[in-house]
């Protein structure tokens, strides 16, 4: 590895890059698990809470199971949001560095 290379790797703009994505994923990572498992355990506890009607062809289960996927739609697009709009940029002033 050559010196500059090494020079970025131990930076601390570096170092203060890869947490910001590690803590970005993260916190995602547990939203999305808090929704998706959530869920399952309202499923696994309360059957009966997830039939109740809502309109004349639907229930509250199947509802709440669109919302789990949506929610995971807005969370991955958020996640692209900020890798495109802080991430991306903070990678390409590192890339000058070398």
């Amino acid at each position: 590895m050559d010196k500059k290379a090494r020079e970025v790797l131990e930076s601390q703009k570096f170092k203060s890059l890869v947490v910001k994505k590690w803590t970005i994923s993260y916190v995602l990572l547990a939203l999305l698990f808090i929704v998706y498992y959530g869920y399952i355990f309202l499923i696994a506890l309360n059957k009966s809470a997830l039939a109740i009607k809502v309109g004349q062809y639907t229930n509250i289960g199947l509802i709440l199971g669109v919302l789990v996927i949506v929610a995971a739609w807005i969370l991955t697009a958020y996640y692209v949001w900020w890798a495109n709009n802080t991430y991306d940029k903070e990678v390409e002033e590192l890339k000058k560095m070398l």
